[in-house]
């Protein structure tokens, strides 16, 4: 059976993070459609749930692969700034138990200090500002 999928998924696009992105926006509007109930917007919510998740599907098992590509290119290029915020955000959250990570009062530049040392005089690399905090 494994062998049968992948002959048929061969030349075909498959999936990317647009169309996660796309299967996902789909259900959450389709169940958003259940909470509104049988409204006219609720229903117009519904219709827009299965249009997405029919493109997703469409984007899935289409040969176009180079303007299917594209699509996912400007869509990762439209969504860098909130991808590159969020990652940033995990990134600092790791470090949290090792480092803590301070803000300069003068530049507001973020500067990382192991933690356990006690008292220390803290230097701002980019603009020279000293402050003392607890790491």
């Amino acid at each position: 059976m494994k062998e049968r999928i992948m002959r048929f998924m061969q030349g075909r696009y498959g999936v990317d993070p647009f169309c996660k992105f796309l299967l996902v926006a789909g259900l959450v509007v389709v169940f958003l459609s259940a909470f509104l109930g049988n409204s006219a917007v609720g229903m117009i919510f519904y219709l827009l749930g299965w249009v997405l998740i029919i493109y997703c599907y469409f984007r899935m098992f289409s040969r176009n692969v180079s303007k299917r590509y594209a699509e996912n290119q400007a869509f990762l290029a439209k969504t860098y700034r909130i991808r590159s915020f969020f990652q940033k955000q995990k990134n600092i959250w790791k470090q949290r138990r090792v480092y803590h990570i301070y803000t300069c009062p003068n530049c507001k530049q973020k500067i990382r200090i192991p933690r356990g040392k006690g008292k220390i005089e803290i230097r701002c690399p980019k603009c020279g500002t000293t402050f003392i905090k607890k790491s």
